[in-house]
């Protein structure tokens, strides 16, 4: 059965949110804990949400520096998000040609839907599956399964694309096939390692690999 169904990650594979992220994660933890933390150690956040990073660092403090840390995010926005090539004109051709498309993110709802916005990809999506529609997260199949649900998609037909192992996994875990992004901060080969179906080097590849003929 041929590829209808496209299940994007959000943060690092459609939006550049990294630096943003990182400036968060810095700011929060250089208050709570000066100088630990520097840029490398911080990389290793991006992922899972915020819930169980602030968690590893600081269980009894994790909820109030969650609020720092969204209070630091939504402040720099704007001014901190980026653009990956190609990746616009890639979901506004798969979305004219009938694909089904939609975001499934461990970011909480509120940040993911600003995010998609500023990037001019919201109107594309008319699924968004986050942090606070599901019980379990990525690696976890659940907001997979939803979002296939919402969209009335079946594995067989569906990919998964992200730039973290957790979007492998979780693409794997529920049945479906997987493509990884080269541009993961993580690093390709990290991503190669977990073995998705496909590797993008550029947003773009994903119409070939597809056979889209672009209008």
């Amino acid at each position: 059965m041929t590829i209808n169904t496209i299940l994007f990650d959000l943060d690092g594979t459609l939006v550049n949110t990294n630096e943003l992220i990182i400036a968060s994660f810095q700011h929060t933890l250089d208050q709570y804990m000066p100088g630990k933390y520097n840029r490398e150690s911080i990389i290793e956040f991006i992922g899972p949400p915020l819930t169980d990073s602030f968690h590893r660092v600081d269980p009894e403090k994790a909820e109030e520096m969650i609020g720092v840390y969204q209070k630091h995010n939504k402040a720099n926005h704007n001014d901190l998000i980026e653009e990956y090539e190609g990746v616009r004109q890639t979901v506004a051709e798969l979305s004219k040609q009938g694909y089904k498309l939609a975001i499934v993110t461990t970011k909480r709802r509120e940040t993911a839907l600003m995010g998609a916005e500023s990037a001019g990809l919201l109107e594309y999506f008319p699924v968004v599956v986050t942090f606070d529609d599901v019980t379990r997260v990525k690696p976890d199949p659940e907001p997979l399964h939803l979002a296939m649900e919402q969209l009335g998609a079946e594995p067989e037909e569906t990919l998964m694309i992200g730039d973290s192992h957790y979007d492998i996994l979780g693409g794997k875990n529920a049945g479906v096939l997987t493509a990884g992004v080269a541009w993961s901060i993580k690093g390709e080969d990290v991503l190669l390692s977990y073995e998705p179906d496909w590797m993008l080097q550029k947003m773009p590849d994903l119409l070939n690999h597809l056979g889209v003929q672009v209008t």
